[in-house]
């Protein structure tokens, strides 16, 4: 779908810790389940809030976002020393092939959601590496997020990944969110 992307002028909403009643901390870390050498991105990473929950986890993390004025709004907060900045489309990587042990994507699926966007992560994720999806269901009711026509279902996203190759481990719906683990091939 790609509707849109998180308007920046309201980039400073995105530091809100209220934002952990969609996905907390813990549950991201726990499904991304990291190793301390672990190389990992976070996809569509705004100002760095998820970022700087999993770099502590890990041995560095790309925060991939296609606008600039993002990784601006985050240098200004300060980029941990293990997180490497990078303005890209999810669906043009500019990683290396099997760079990747895990990917996470909390809330912006339904703006890289695309068949090139799921063949790069199949291509700069390792073999088994995983891919965790947090993000807006079209089940929810709408009164937070993006309006529920420009988002997806937690079967809608398993199925394309699975038929990119993707392993689904899991795939939960929730109140407004769903929940989504895969395995590259």
């Amino acid at each position: 779908m790609g509707f849109h992307t998180f308007d920046v002028d309201r980039a400073e909403r995105l530091e809100d810790p209220d934002r952990y009643r969609w996905v907390s901390a813990e549950e991201l870390i726990g499904a991304v389940d990291p190793a301390a050498a672990d190389v990992v991105a976070d996809l569509g990473s705004g100002t760095g809030f998820y970022t700087d929950d999993v770099a502590p986890h890990v041995g560095s993390v790309y925060a991939v976002d296609l606008q600039a004025e993002m990784h601006e709004f985050y240098r200004e907060k300060g980029v941990p020393a293990n997180v490497e900045l990078v303005e890209s489309d999810v669906g043009d990587l500019p990683l290396a092939d099997d760079a990747l042990d895990a990917a996470f994507s909390t809330m912006t699926y339904h703006e890289f959601a695309s068949d090139d966007a799921v063949a790069e992560l199949a291509r700069v994720l390792r073999s088994g590496g995983r891919l965790v999806v947090f993000d807006w269901s079209a089940d929810g009711d709408g009164e937070a997020g993006p309006p529920t026509d420009e988002r997806f279902g937690a079967d809608d996203a398993a199925v394309v990944l699975e038929t990119a190759g993707f392993d689904i481990v899991r795939a939960d719906t929730r109140t407004e969110t769903f929940a989504l683990v895969a395995l590259a091939p």
